[in-house]
């Protein structure tokens, strides 16, 4: 007989399924898969692909190989899927190279990059931006499971641990750039001519983490008083 699905709290007063015999997690990492799997055919550049997957190649089976021991929110998977795939689509084109210009105009008939004045393709700092967003959720679950804080420490906690993944992801960047393909250069870095790309890309990763943060807690609020 099969047992109903149970849930657990997370910091932000949703929960998390165990119990189930197929879970959103599994519907997800099997979706990504098969989005993945469609994009490692014929990337704009296949040197640059395989650096922007590192990522991929070491988080995913980690997630996957933790899944029963350290289980997220639904919410939590939904925000890790998604960066992956913005991800993934970044490491397809690389990341300077991404059309959405070109997507954009199919659609509407005119571009993004028209309507605002862009010189640059700006996938990258949707992607930083996104990163601070959608980990944060994930972080926090992580750091109240084993690192647990108090009072406002609990929500100052998880942005600080994006901003240091933020400069430590930079830096590992700078270094895999330099020894494993230093000919790849500005494409595998991206930053298409801006010297001060690393420091806009951390700073947007915070804004991101920031802004989850305050929506974490106007859930949080408007979940205690309507209770």
């Amino acid at each position: 007989m099969e047992q109903d699905a149970q849930y657990i709290s997370a910091p932000d007063g949703s929960s998390r399924e165990t119990g189930s015999r197929v879970s959103t997690q599994d519907v997800l990492l099997t979706s990504f898969v098969g989005f993945w799997l469609v994009l490692a055919i014929s990337p704009l550049s296949r040197a640059d692909w395989l650096l922007e997957n590192l990522l991929v190649f070491v988080a995913v089976p980690v997630l996957f190989a933790t899944r029963k021991h350290m289980r997220f929110t639904t919410t939590s998977y939904v925000c890790l899927f998604s960066f992956f795939v913005f991800h993934s689509i970044g490491a397809h084109y690389t990341y300077a190279m991404v059309p959405y210009d070109r997507w954009w105009e199919w659609a509407t008939g005119s571009t993004i990059s028209g309507l605002f004045g862009w010189e640059r393709n700006h996938y990258d700092r949707l992607v930083h931006f996104l990163y601070g967003a959608l980990m944060l959720p994930p972080s926090a679950e992580l750091l109240q499971r084993y690192a647990p804080a108090r009072a406002g420490w609990r929500w100052a906690m998880p942005v600080l641990f994006i901003t240091s993944h933020s400069a430590i992801y930079e830096t590992i960047e700078w270094i895999a750039a330099l020894i494993a393909a230093p000919d790849l250069g500005s494409a595998y870095l991206g930053t298409q001519g801006d010297e001060w790309d690393a420091q806009q890309g951390m700073g947007l990763a915070i804004v991101g983490a920031i802004s989850s943060t305050i929506l974490m807690c106007q859930k949080r609020f408007i979940q205690r008083h309507a209770s």
